[in-house]
């Protein structure tokens, strides 16, 4: 979910050049990929709510279920310990909603409040899900590890990109209008290494969900709706990126 804000701070910046600048194809852009997000998100909610009230024959509880994932890959701190590595990997509850996550460099899988402390299809597919990241991390997945080391070029270049990309249209300053766009273009691209991650960390989930006997057949195609559902999300996210790449490269080629 935090990669959905991430496109979204950035592709805020560009709105209120677009909207400022009254620039028509802009406005229409801003409108599809603003309906693009909602309806992904609406998605995602109305599935993860659907399951979340279906309880699983394991009675397991999602940080239960982590902590059997982690242990099927030998890779799980003692209940209740933080994780040091990605060999010693912890589990932690965290507030809000859909706000599950696993932090590599910290070793430790953080999961929301309907997830952690519950049982259902939804808390079992997610905490799956996150394990199965730390699963991706201790067998050094490639896009895994291409993706941790593109964080600190994204982190910086999502915060310059907006700002330079204004003052590029703003100025009629060619070179800042091209620097932003090589800096928005590293979002662009850590967005379109997120999804083979996401992806593989949902299909390691249900093949480990499935191989340890924590979903019945009857609950699996569930716990699949719910992991595609979360997909979709990503890959509106790297859908949006790739059109406000693709507007910026046309406005600039223009000047």
């Amino acid at each position: 979910m935090t990669m959905i804000d991430q496109t979204a701070n950035i592709a805020n910046a560009g709105v209120n050049a677009g909207f400022m600048g009254l620039n028509p194809m802009f406005l229409i852009l801003s409108v599809i990929t603003m309906g693009l997000g909602l309806i992904t998100q609406w998605w995602i909610k109305r599935t993860f709510n659907r399951f979340s009230h279906v309880p699983t024959a394991s009675g397991l509880t999602g940080a239960q279920v982590a902590q059997r994932v982690l242990q099927a890959k030998g890779i799980a701190a003692p209940v209740g310990a933080t994780g040091t590595s990605k060999d010693s990997v912890g589990i932690t509850p965290i507030k809000g909603v859909l706000t599950d996550n696993y932090k590599p460099r910290k070793g430790v899988v953080s999961l929301s409040e309907p997830v952690y402390g519950v049982n259902s299809i939804s808390s079992t597919a997610v905490a799956a899900h996150e394990a199965g990241h730390a699963g991706q991390t201790a067998q050094r997945y490639f896009w895994g590890e291409l993706r941790t080391r593109l964080v600190p070029a994204v982190n910086f270049g999502s915060q310059a990109a907006g700002v330079l990309i204004m003052m590029g249209f703003f100025t009629a300053i060619t070179g800042l209008l091209w620097l932003g766009i090589i800096f928005f273009a590293l979002s662009v691209l850590f967005q379109l290494v997120t999804l083979p991650v996401e992806f593989n960390a949902s299909a390691r989930a249900l093949n480990t969900l499935t191989a340890n006997g924590l979903l019945t057949p009857e609950e699996v195609p569930g716990a699949r709706k719910v992991l595609q559902a979360a997909a979709l999300t990503y890959l509106a996210s790297a859908m949006i990126s790739v059109l406000y790449l693709l507007f910026y490269i046309t406005m600039a080629r223009r000047r």
